[in-house]
């Protein structure tokens, strides 16, 4: 920076005020917004590495449930039928909690609740 030195006619000098080129701006994170930053940067690599992680372990239970049970048998519950008693006509030497379990599995029931009428899919039991 320099500065110039006039005089003028009277002979007092006149120091003029030096004309400051305008300092360029610098963006400054501070410790949060780096934070931001970073965390926006890998959102999608986080996002990529969950729909990996879980997508795979739905097509792995997949896999194994198709492979368990491929063929179905189709019955319709009339008045005073039960899930359990279902069972244990199904497989009379097996234990009827299993099988109960697998076809409320199997047809998406909540509970072993079953109305009159209802068609279920039942596994084929070798």
């Amino acid at each position: 920076m320099s500065a110039v030195i006039a005089t003028n006619r009277l002979g007092t000098s006149v120091r003029p005020q030096p004309i400051e080129a305008p300092a360029a701006t610098r963006l400054r994170l501070t410790r949060r917004g780096r934070a931001v930053f970073t965390g926006l940067a890998s959102l999608p690599l986080v996002v990529w590495a969950l729909v990996a992680v879980l997508g795979s372990g739905g097509a792995a239970a997949d896999s194994g449930a198709a492979r368990a049970a491929t063929s179905f048998e189709y019955v319709t519950i009339g008045q005073g039928d039960s899930l359990w008693a279902l069972a244990e006509s199904l497989a009379p030497q097996g234990d009827p909690r299993e099988l109960v379990d697998e076809i409320m599995r199997l047809n998406g029931l909540d509970d072993a609740v079953v109305e009159p009428g209802q068609r279920l899919a039942l596994p084929v039991v070798p």
